[in-house]
């Protein structure tokens, strides 16, 4: 399944992750794309904000992985520095995005092998000014329900 929606402005990009927060579960996974300032950091920090998390949300560039404690926690992943896939047994990756949280994984189409079955990938490209568009890809059954309920959320609401 790919579907797509446009947002205007960095809070309507934050907006459309606040809304996806509730429909999150533990061992979700959301794979994000697009060049750096497409707007990755500000969809998690969207997020974040919908599951009640207090800490500033930045993008975890020089650490790999961030933690969100939340209404879930929120394992915040950047792959943009690594070299291979073999570096992320390193980086506890394939452990944490299978524990008691969410993960969101800036650069995920960098190795599309290693993530799970169910995810959704959100590829997200440059318009013009702030207009940003967003596809998802949806996989597993489990990603295909979150995308749809989703997309279903940014409909009923006008979008983003």
């Amino acid at each position: 399944m790919i579907s797509a929606f446009i947002t205007h402005s960095v809070v309507e990009t934050e907006r459309a992750g606040a809304l996806l927060a509730p429909l999150l579960r533990a061992g979700d996974v959301v794979a994000l794309a697009g060049d750096l300032g497409a707007g990755k950091t500000h969809l998690v920090q969207g997020v974040a904000r919908g599951l009640g998390v207090t800490d500033p949300v930045t993008s975890p560039t020089f650490n790999l992985l961030l933690v969100h404690p939340g209404a879930l926690p929120l394992y915040h992943f950047d792959l943009y520095r690594l070299e291979g896939a073999r570096e992320l047994e390193d980086i506890g990756f394939f452990e944490t995005i299978e524990a008691d949280g969410v993960s969101f994984i800036e650069w995920g189409d960098r190795f599309p092998g290693v993530l799970p079955h169910d995810h959704v990938l959100v590829s997200i490209a440059r318009g013009t000014d702030d207009e940003r568009r967003m596809a998802i890809e949806s996989s597993g059954a489990r990603g295909r329900e979150l995308a749809r309920q989703w997309l279903d959320v940014l409909g009923s609401r006008g979008r983003a």
